[in-house]
C-alpha cells in the first residue's frame, strides 16, 4: 500500500488490491488451530492454581430409589479430606436449577431419578484421596419402580417424577409424566388420507447417541476476597450457567466471575451444568481453589444426551408422487430431567414433515420423564428423530409408486415462498430439489476398491476393516439419499441476541481492533469469523479477541448454529458504530482537508478512511492518535413467537437450513458389517464465510449422523442402567470408518441476516443418518427401522 503523503488527511490513492485480506469470505488460519493439532492448547482440564484441591462426585448406583440415610462421617475422617457436602449443606433456599425448568436438584434430596445422580461431594489435596473418601461415604437406598418407557410413565399407577409440577408446561400435559406435547394442525388429514392412492405407514425407533466430546466435563473454582468466586470453565453458554449457579450460591450475579476456558467440543452437551455448582461449593466451603475433572466414565453420567425417540408416520399421495397428506406422532425419551426437552419437542414437532410442501397435516410430539439418563440438546435437536422417520418414509413411498426415490422428493420439494405445517412462509431461498439434483449428479465411486493389481486385497475397504472378515465375498453395494430441514436459531418467541463491545486504538502506529463478547468457542471455529468481520468492517488487518467472559452482556449458547449469525451479527453492528465514531472524528479533525469528507462515501479499507472511489483521506492510526474508540451493543434476530398450544401455529422459527446427502455404502451381508464408502453432501449456507471452515463443519456433522446411523448408542438396561458408559464399548466413527465426503456449497443469500449467511454447523446431521439408512436398505433389502443399525437386524442373528 502507497502511504499517504503531506499532511493527515490529505488525500492519495489506494493500491490494487490493498483491501482487507484475511477477511470475510476468506479461509485464515485459526488462531488455536496450530496449538490444538501440536498438543499445546491449554484445554479446561489442563487449569492449575497454587493450594488447590481436587473434587470428587459421589453417584448413585441406582436408577430410582430412595435416599433412607447418608453417613459422611468415615470420609471426613480421611487424611487429606476438607470437606464433604450433601444436599444438607447447600448454602441457600435455592436447591434446583435447570435450563428452563429448574427441576435438577444440585445434590440429591429425598430420592434419586436416574443412575448416576449426583448425591455428595468430596474436596481433598488428591484426586484419588477425593475419590477414596468418596467411596467411604455410606448411603443406604430403598429401590422404587422404575419408569423406563412410555407405557411405564403414563399408566394410572405410574411414580410420579416430579409431584407438584408448578412449570408453565404442567397445565398444558395430558399426564405429569409428560414434559411438554406439541400437536401440530393444519388443513384436514382425514379428508386428505381418502384422496391418497398411495398411503404408507411405518414406526421407527432411533437409540440414544452422546455428543462423545473429546475433553471432558471439567472445570476451576477459586474463592475470592469479597466472598465472591472466579470459575473458569468450559461451557457454551457463560451467561446461563450464571442464571443457575449464583441462586444456588446465595451470592449476586456480581460476584460469581465466569471466564470460559478452552472447550474440547460440546455439541449441545454443555448447554446444562455439570460440575459448574458443585466446584464452587466446595471452594467456599474450604476457601481454597476446587478443580474438577470428569473421567470418561463419569463424563457419561455427567451431561444429558439426545433423547431417544420412537416415531410413527403415515404419508399418502397421489399416483404422479404429489403427497396429500402426513400423520405423525413423535415420543421423546427426555430422562429424569427436564433440560431442553420442552424445545426439543418444538423442533420434532415443527419440523416433522420435513422440507417437503403439504397442505393436510396431523402432528404430535411430546417429551417423558422417565428414570432414564436426562437428555437435551444435541446437534441436530430433535430434527434428527424426525429427518430419519420422515426420509425412510420418502423411500417407501416411492417405492409404493414405483418411482425415482429423489424425484419424489423433488416433486415435493419445497422452494422460497412454500408454507410449513406451522403456518410460516419461508421466506428465504429454500434449494431442496436442486441440493438432490446435486448429490444425484455426483460421479459414483469406483465399485470394488478394495482390488489392488495383482496383490491381496486392501481390507481396509472393505465391511469389518482391518478384522479381515471378508475379501469382497458377499458384500453388496447400495446407494441411499436423503435430505432434511433444520432451524436456525433459538425459537418460539425466546429472546435471542448476543452483546459485543469492539475497541479500536492505535498501537505502535497501526490500528489494531479488540473485539469482547461472551460467545463460547467449543471447536466451531467462531473466534475466527469474529476476528475476519472485524478486518472487513474496520479494514484492520490486526484483529484480538479478548477472552469470553461475563464481564461483557451475553452471547447466548454456542448452538442451534446460531453463533455465526447472532455473535457475528453482533460483532458486525458494533463495528459499524466503532466506524461512524472514527468517521466522525475524522470529519472534525480533517474535514477542511478534502470535500469528500462530507459529501463521499467513506470507508475503512487497509488501515485508511477511503471513499467509495478509493481516494486515500487519512490513515485510521493518525485518526485514532492516542484517543481509542469503542462501543458496546446487544444484536438480536427478527422476533419469533410461541407455537399455539391446540394447533401449533405461529412463526416459530427465524431461519431455515438445508442440507441433502448421497450415501454408497458396502455391506457384508453374510455378517451384517457396513462400510460407508462415500457421504456426499450439498448444501446452502446463504455466504460461506470461512469457506474451509463451513466445508469442515459440513463435513464433521455428516460424520456424527454417520455413527448414529451405524454405531453410536447409549445403551440403557430395563432397569433404566447404563450399559457402556466408555469409548470401549460406546462407539464412534475413526478415520477408518470415515469415507470420503465431497461437498458442495450453495451460497444463496438470505437477505435477513448479516452477509446473507445461514447457520450451517447442524443440517449435515440430519440427513447422514438416513442416506446411510437408505444404501444399506438397497443393499439388503431390509426394512431397518431402527438406527443404529447393528449386524444382527440385517442378518437375523
Amino acid at each position: 500500500m502507497a502511504p499517504a503523503s503531506g499532511p493527515a488527511g490529505a488525500p492519495s490513492t489506494l493500491d490494487q488490491g490493498a483491501g482487507t485480506r484475511a477477511g470475510v469470505g476468506d479461509s485464515p488460519l485459526r488462531p488455536d488451530g496450530t496449538l490444538k493439532v501440536t498438543g499445546e492448547f491449554a484445554y479446561s482440564s489442563d487449569m492449575w492454581h497454587e493450594d488447590m484441591l481436587w473434587g470428587c462426585t459421589l453417584r448413585s448406583p441406582h436408577a430410582h430409589a430412595q435416599i433412607v440415610s447418608l453417613d459422611t462421617g468415615e470420609a471426613l475422617r480421611q487424611a487429606g479430606v476438607h470437606a464433604v457436602l450433601t444436599h444438607d449443606d447447600l448454602p441457600a433456599a435455592v436447591k434446583n436449577y435447570g435450563l428452563e425448568i429448574p427441576d435438577t436438584p444440585v445434590l440429591a434430596h429425598g430420592r434419586v431419578r436416574h443412575h448416576g445422580e449426583p448425591v455428595a461431594l468430596v474436596a481433598a489435596d488428591h484426586p484419588e484421596t477425593a475419590r477414596r473418601a468418596a467411596a467411604k461415604i455410606r448411603v443406604e437406598y430403598r429401590e422404587l419402580p422404575v419408569v423406563h418407557d412410555e407405557e411405564s410413565a403414563t399408566a394410572p399407577d405410574a411414580p410420579l417424577l416430579h409431584p407438584g409440577r408448578d412449570d408453565h408446561h404442567a397445565d398444558h400435559v395430558p399426564h405429569p409424566n409428560i414434559v411438554h406435547r406439541q400437536p401440530i394442525v393444519r388443513g384436514d388429514a382425514a379428508a386428505a388420507a381418502r384422496r391418497a392412492d398411495v398411503v404408507v405407514t411405518g414406526e421407527y425407533e432411533v437409540g440414544m447417541q452422546d455428543q462423545a466430546f473429546l475433553g471432558p466435563e471439567s472445570g476451576l473454582a477459586v474463592p475470592a476476597e469479597d466472598g465472591g468466586i472466579d470459575l473458569f470453565v468450559a461451557t457454551q453458554w457463560l451467561h446461563s450457567d450464571l442464571r443457575q449457579i449464583a441462586p444456588v450460591l446465595g451470592l449476586p450475579e456480581e460476584k460469581v466471575r465466569m471466564t470460559l476456558s478452552g472447550v474440547g467440543g460440546a455439541f449441545g452437551g454443555r448447554e446444562d451444568l455439570s460440575m459448574q455448582i458443585h466446584a464452587c461449593l466446595l471452594a467456599l466451603a474450604t476457601g481454597k481453589p476446587v478443580k474438577i475433572v470428569y473421567n470418561r466414565f463419569e463424563s457419561f453420567f455427567g451431561h444429558v444426551h439426545r433423547h431417544p425417540a420412537k416415531l410413527r408416520y403415515e404419508h399418502g399421495a397421489t399416483r404422479d408422487g404429489k403427497l396429500t397428506h402426513m400423520r405423525c406422532r413423535i415420543v421423546l425419551d427426555g430422562g429424569a430431567y427436564a433440560s431442553a426437552s420442552p424445545a426439543v419437542v418444538g423442533n420434532a414437532a415443527s419440523l416433522g414433515a420435513g422440507p417437503y410442501v403439504v397442505d393436510d397435516v396431523e402432528i404430535e410430539a411430546l417429551a417423558l420423564y422417565t428414570n432414564n439418563p436426562p437428555c437435551g440438546a444435541m446437534r441436530g435437536f430433535g430434527a434428527v428423530q424426525a429427518c430419519f422417520a420422515y426420509e425412510a418414509q420418502m423411500d417407501k413411498l416411492a417405492a409404493g409408486l414405483g418411482m425415482d426415490p429423489v424425484e419424489l422428493r423433488q416433486r415435493n420439494a419445497m422452494a422460497q415462498g412454500a408454507v410449513l405445517p406451522t403456518g410460516q412462509a419461508v421466506d428465504s431461498p429454500a434449494p431442496v430439489a436442486e441440493l438432490l439434483r446435486r448429490v444425484k449428479a455426483r460421479p459414483m465411486p469406483p465399485e470394488a476398491q478394495w482390488e489392488t493389481v495383482g496383490g491381496a486385497p486392501d481390507v481396509r475397504a472393505l465391511p469389518g476393516g482391518l478384522s479381515n472378515t471378508t475379501h469382497g465375498e458377499g458384500v453388496v453395494r447400495g446407494v441411499g439419499y436423503a435430505v432434511g430441514i433444520k432451524n436456525v436459531g433459538f425459537s418460539e418467541g425466546f429472546d435471542d441476541y448476543s452483546t459485543a463491545r469492539v475497541r479500536l486504538e492505535a498501537v505502535g502506529g497501526e490500528p489494531v481492533a479488540l473485539v469482547h463478547t461472551a460467545m463460547a468457542e467449543v471447536g466451531q471455529g467462531g473466534v475466527t469469523v469474529h476476528a475476519q468481520i472485524a478486518r472487513t468492517e474496520l479494514g484492520v488487518t490486526q484483529v484480538t479477541i479478548q477472552p469470553a467472559d461475563t464481564r461483557v452482556g451475553s452471547a447466548g449458547s454456542t448452538s442451534a448454529s446460531r453463533q455465526t449469525y447472532v455473535t457475528g451479527g453482533a460483532v458486525q453492528h458494533v463495528c459499524a458504530l466503532v466506524r461512524e465514531k472514527v468517521l466522525e472524528r475524522g470529519r472534525e479533525r480533517l474535514g477542511t482537508h478534502h470535500p469528500a469528507w462530507a459529501t463521499a462515501e467513506l470507508l475503512l479499507e487497509g488501515g485508511k478512511i477511503v471513499t467509495d472511489g478509493g481516494e486515500v483521506l487519512a490513515s485510521l492510526a493518525d485518526v485514532l492518535g492516542d484517543e481509542p474508540v469503542e462501543a458496546e451493543d446487544e444484536w438480536r434476530h427478527r422476533p419469533t413467537e410461541a407455537f399455539d398450544l391446540r394447533t401449533g401455529q405461529g412463526i416459530g422459527h427465524v431461519q431455515y437450513s438445508f442440507a441433502a446427502h448421497r450415501a454408497v455404502v458396502e455391506v457384508d451381508t453374510e455378517l451384517g458389517l457396513v462400510k460407508v464408502v462415500e457421504l456426499a453432501c450439498a448444501q446452502d449456507v446463504g455466504k460461506a464465510m470461512n469457506p474451509q471452515a463451513v466445508v469442515g463443519q459440513i463435513q464433521g456433522g455428516s460424520v456424527q449422523g454417520l455413527g448414529l446411523a451405524v454405531m453410536e448408542e447409549i445403551v440403557v438396561d430395563p432397569g433404566a442402567k447404563v450399559r457402556n458408559p466408555s469409548f470401549t464399548d460406546y462407539l464412534i466413527p475413526t478415520l477408518l470408518d470415515t469415507p470420503t465426503i465431497p461437498v458442495d456449497v450453495l451460497e444463496l443469500a438470505d437477505a435477513h441476516a448479516p452477509y446473507g449467511l445461514r447457520g450451517a454447523g447442524e443440517a449435515p446431521t440430519l440427513s447422514s443418518t438416513p442416506a446411510v439408512l437408505a444404501a444399506v436398505r438397497a443393499a439388503t433389502g431390509r426394512a431397518l427401522p431402527r438406527v443404529p443399525v447393528r449386524p444382527e437386524h440385517i442378518v437375523d442373528v
